[in-house]
């Protein structure tokens, strides 16, 4: 493991020793290091005056711990520490001088660069203005070293224990399960640290009727869906179908209020036919589904953060997140200030960021009439062949009804294209 141990002269040596190391080795290292002989030398941890015969994991030392280091003076009665400049720790594990401690830190900008990369929150509380913060964070960190002690002591009495009770193995079971997801997640932050970041989704500037809207992209959404307000907005209520009423049902549901068969969007400067379904209250304005990402042989390109339109004909820029609209970057802020997103530095007690709530449509028939009982044999045909592809009989009468019996227009209505 590596510790860093801090001289009174402001001098900082990080060392990479073993936890089972004696203090006396300890010294013996930064005797080199240091030009300091061992037997002017005091180790500091916590306050506490470490005895050479103790062992670094006995001294509740762990991983990035800082010790300081103080030179006794040969003369017997040592020199006392001026007022204002003590670097000491307390009982608690906050700083007795927290202003000299922060000073000396913040001097030494080799210190303050490893803690970054180190330990980053410690590193903006000594940065900071707010003493109180770093005392708090210090305490913090105190009581996450005394819980690793206790866990360590648990652990070394449990390897004690005996081999045959059942109690003891399942308490070791349940270590060694524990240690395995720790390790999992260090390496995760290790080597995939984007894990632990906030996902933004994918929005992209259009226009509707010369409306400018910021679209949400969701391949995941059957139908593109716009809500009642943003196509009164857009002046398309005029067009609404009202025929094609039902319920979008997906993660949560919304009232289907009809649907506008064609209107013009424009993408990068080019214009676009599109067909929406309205809803009556959504949690977006306009998403842009499967259908017509299909329909304009669109591809989401996350490589080059664009979604490209017409085959590639144009590319449009994922909106970055202070360009999306209000009502979602207020839902981003509501997340971060209740705790909701992952915090790489503190795993225990964390809320993973809740799924949003936008629906996933399916596809709504129009609502009408019960069909006839009679079906002619022509009908009952195409209805066949719609029902080898996949749909229900209901389903491929009402469509094929719709226009009345051509099976190309009815199958490509049915498969989203219409």
């Amino acid at each position: 493991m590596k510790i860093t141990v801090m001289t009174r002269d402001d001098r900082f040596f990080s060392l990479d020793v073993e936890a089972e190391e004696l203090v006396e080795n300890v010294k013996a290292l930064l005797e080199v290091e240091t030009g300091v002989s061992m037997p002017l030398q005091r180790l500091l941890y916590n306050s506490r005056d470490l005895p050479n015969s103790s062992t670094l994991r006995s001294a509740g030392v762990i991983e990035g711990d800082l010790l300081i280091l103080h030179t006794v003076a040969p003369s017997p009665a040592p020199a006392p520490t001026p007022p204002g400049n003590n670097l000491s720790l307390a009982t608690d594990g906050s700083a007795v001088d927290p202003r000299a401690l922060q000073q000396h830190l913040r001097s030494n900008p080799e210190m303050i660069n490893q803690l970054l990369q180190t330990n980053p929150e410690l590193a903006q509380a000594i940065l900071g203005d707010d003493l109180d913060a770093l005392q708090n964070f210090l305490r913090q960190q105190h009581l996450h070293k005394l819980e690793l002690q206790r866990q360590q002591q648990e652990e070394l009495a449990l390897l004690n224990a005996d081999p045959f009770d059942v109690d003891a193995q399942r308490k070791i079971e349940a270590a060694i399960q524990q240690k395995n997801i720790y390790e999992n997640w260090e390496a995760a932050i290790e080597h995939n640290p984007e894990a632990f970041a906030r996902v933004i989704m994918l929005y992209v500037d259009m226009e509707v009727n010369g409306v400018p809207i910021k679209a949400f992209v969701d391949s995941g959404a059957q139908m593109t869906i716009i809500s009642k307000s943003c196509a009164e907005r857009c002046g398309l209520l005029r067009l609404l179908d009202k025929r094609y009423v039902g319920i979008a049902k997906g993660v949560g549901q919304s009232e289907i209020v009809g649907r506008i068969h064609v209107a013009h969007i424009k993408i990068g400067g080019k214009f676009f036919m599109c067909s929406f379904t309205v809803l009556e209250q959504s949690d977006v304005e306009f998403m842009f589904g499967l259908d017509m990402l299909r329909k304009h042989q669109c591809s989401i390109d996350l490589k080059d953060n664009v979604l490209r339109v017409g085959g590639g004909e144009v590319a449009v820029p994922f909106l970055h997140e202070k360009d999306l609209p209000e009502h979602v970057k207020e839902h981003y802020e509501a997340m971060s200030s209740e705790g909701a997103s992952t915090s790489a530095m503190a795993p225990q007690g964390a809320h993973l960021p809740k799924k949003a709530s936008v629906p996933i449509s399916e596809r709504q028939l129009p609502v009408q009439a019960a069909p006839p009982s009679g079906v002619s044999s022509e009908m009952e045909t195409k209805i066949g062949k719609l029902m080898q592809l996949g749909f229900d009989r209901n389903a491929s009468l009402q469509a094929l009804q719709l226009f009345n019996g051509n099976e190309e227009q009815a199958a490509s209505y049915l498969f989203g294209g219409f």
